[in-house]
């Protein structure tokens, strides 16, 4: 096999480095070209439109860590890489920033005009629930090791995370909520995570507990959570995914009680570009070398 790829629809200079220092050409698609370097996230369509006219694709690597918009294109018998894992220092760094926010109430006090009341809600010591068991639950139970928090971690598989206190099915979240001081959400989208948090689920929480969501903003009820705030059944929540997004102007979500909303910035283009570089230059070695590619994409799981 030729060590051709090809990068699509927009060739990033940096992903071009990366896959040359890797042993690769990089060449227009054609129909010699085995694999794939797609960096179009928001063009699914047209990528299904290219693996029509290109089966002789062995390996498409993906550009995110969720591959939600692709669902039609994994079905196809291809092996698919994404970037799960690959952002997770930086994710997992905003979820932790927006925690001590809200933990802190910054928002109320860099409008402040006046001393004000006293407040503080510590980290040390808390109970911690995060939903997902991928690389930024990984590296966010790193961040908290520090603080000795009491971290419990739901997953769709039973095997132990290290640092965990205890790693539990994602089926047991009705359980372990109403304990939970803080709340991260760091899975992927699927049809099992979609719109999980909603009003019913907001009401097993404690009104002091907070909600950081990270991952996708379909998995929460945007209503539901505005309604969570306002009636305070949960005492604040910060967010750098929404659903829709980008979140229009004026909703109502934007003057909910206790909310930090941040623009998907968890990850930059800057961060990501170079992670994602990382990444391709891995993978493109891997698979013209016959070694084991990284974010491989389970298309019955979804992710």
């Amino acid at each position: 096999m030729q060590k051709q790829v090809s990068i699509e629809p927009k060739q990033f200079a940096a992903y071009v480095s990366a896959a040359q220092e890797a042993g690769a050409e990089v060449v227009p698609l054609s129909s010699a070209v085995r694999a794939l370097i797609w960096t179009d996230y928001a063009r699914p369509d047209l990528l299904d439109r290219v693996l029509d006219e290109n089966p002789q694709l062995l390996w498409v690597q993906l550009p995110f860590a969720g591959v939600d918009a692709f669902q039609e294109s994994l079905q196809r018998q291809i092996t698919f890489t994404s970037a799960k894992a690959a952002y997770r220092e930086p994710v997992a760094e905003h979820a932790l920033a927006l925690a001590l926010s809200l933990a802190r109430i910054i928002p109320e006090r860099v409008r402040a005009t006046s001393w004000g009341r006293k407040f503080a809600v510590s980290l040390f010591d808390a109970n911690v629930v995060i939903v997902g068991g991928g690389g930024i639950t990984e590296t966010l139970i790193e961040l908290l090791a520090p603080f000795r928090a009491n971290i419990t971690v739901l997953r769709n598989r039973p095997s132990e995370m290290a640092g965990a206190k205890q790693t539990l099915l994602i089926d047991s979240l009705d359980e372990v909520l109403p304990l939970a001081d803080f709340v991260f959400v760091a899975t992927a989208l699927t049809d099992l995570t979609r719109g999980m948090f909603d009003l019913r689920r907001f009401s097993l929480m404690k009104p002091s507990a907070f909600f950081i969501n990270v991952a996708r903003g379909a998995i929460v009820d945007t209503d539901d959570l505005v309604a969570a705030l306002n009636e305070e059944l949960i005492a604040g929540a910060g967010v750098d995914v929404t659903y829709p997004e980008p979140l229009p102007d004026g909703h109502p979500l934007w003057s909910a009680k206790n909310i930090i909303i941040t623009p998907h910035t968890a990850d930059t283009n800057e961060m990501v570009t170079r992670l994602f570089a990382v990444r391709v230059g891995i993978n493109v070695k891997a698979f013209f070398d016959g070694g084991q590619l990284i974010g491989l994409v389970d298309p019955d799981l979804g992710y």
